[in-house]
């Protein structure tokens, strides 16, 4: 019995004799399947060929990726709050000299998700770390391992740690979160939900990034709304370097802005 991982999307299936016929994930309209044709790996032949890259992404932020690139080639950020370490979104390869150095430096009190195309092998991780798994319950549909590690969240926000909160914005999809870590100034950790532009002053809200289908008007108010009770200064994005430094909560009521004049046909 193998835990299937899809080298498209990351996501990685519960154990089964083989591979499924089809990632469920990929073919919903907000990612895509490979015009090759569909194609599995497991954790085991990840880490045979690959390996993690570790960078530093800011103050208290270490960021975590895959090398070579594998499925989207997003990276996770282990975030370092006053209460335990805090592992955002996920990768699909976990190999031990990363393991080692994050037990060096406290371990993982939890990893928590934004959205399901960062599942990846966050089963992985919670079993290596023995720690929980957060993941809004509107998005169980793309639970593609369940594991009694994840803990479904409800509601609109979630506190995880000391200064460390999850909200739940929608858009992209229905439980999609951001995390909210209220250190010097306060800092956003949005994934795809708030996607940070490469002018690196606005932020995107989309449904489909890859598709190109954008957000409804109120789609975008409420994304715009569930963040504005908090104070931050900076935004980081899903992608290596993607981070607005200064000024974010102006950059998200700017971009809303933007995209609702956008929506209505106006000049912008």
């Amino acid at each position: 019995m193998e835990a299937y991982i899809c080298t498209q999307c990351g996501t990685q299936y519960a154990a089964s004799e083989s591979a499924p016929d089809q990632c469920a994930v990929c073919a919903d309209e907000r990612q895509y399947v490979n015009p090759q044709g569909q194609a599995w790996t497991t954790h085991a032949r990840l880490r045979r060929t690959h390996r993690n890259t570790v960078k530093m992404e800011g103050a208290g932020v270490i960021g975590i990726g895959v090398e070579p690139q594998v499925a989207i080639g997003q990276r996770a950020l282990l975030v370092r709050g006053a209460g335990g370490n805090v592992l955002w979104d996920c990768v699909p390869l976990l190999d031990e000299a990363l393991v080692e150095m994050i037990r060096g430096i406290g371990g993982l009190g939890a990893i928590a998700v934004s959205h399901p195309h960062f599942h990846t092998a966050m089963v992985e991780w919670a079993h290596a770390f023995g720690c929980p798994v957060y993941v809004h319950a509107d998005n169980r549909a793309w639970v593609m391992r369940p594991d009694p590690a994840i803990e479904l969240w409800e509601g609109e926000t979630r506190e995880i740690g000391a200064g460390l909160t999850l909200v739940r914005c929608g858009g992209h999809f229905p439980g999609s979160a951001i995390l909210h870590h209220a250190a010097d100034g306060g800092e956003i950790f949005g994934g795809d939900t708030l996607f940070v532009n490469p002018d690196r002053r606005t932020v995107a809200m989309m449904y489909s990034f890859p598709n190109h289908v954008p957000l409804g008007a109120a789609a975008i108010r409420r994304v715009a709304a569930a963040v504005e009770p908090f104070a931050f200064r900076r935004i980081h994005g899903a992608w290596w370097g993607a981070l607005i430094g200064d000024d974010g909560k102006n950059a998200v009521r700017r971009s809303a802005e933007r995209y609702l004049a956008a929506i209505d046909g106006q000049d912008t």
